[in-house]
């Protein structure tokens, strides 16, 4: 009689543990996928304004600190100002479309 043989483990386990666990992290998270991305979509809306408002007339307290992420948010302006239903651009400096 032979001795059973032992079972073979896979390489590199580490591997095989991060690709269950990407799994069953979009198991778990798949009902929810559409909630989390309104709620990411509201807070950057959110998040354009505050830095935005100043230059579309309204008071910002904290335009001395948003004044610095202008230009860096300037990339995603378009498709903000489209997702709020604003056909062009409310900045009159800034004509993007």
């Amino acid at each position: 009689m032979e001795p059973p043989e032992k079972p073979t483990l896979p390489r590199n386990l580490k591997l095989v543990f991060q690709r269950i666990g990407r799994q069953l992290e979009l198991y778990y998270q798949g009902p929810y996928r559409r909630a989390i991305g309104r709620s990411v979509r509201d807070e950057e809306d959110f998040f354009m304004l505050l830095v935005f408002g100043e230059s579309l007339g309204i008071p910002n307290p904290a335009s001395f600190y948003t004044l610095e992420l202008q230009p860096l948010m300037l990339e995603r302006f378009h498709e903000w100002h489209k997702r709020m239903g604003m056909e062009r651009s409310p900045l009159d400096d800034f004509p993007c479309c």
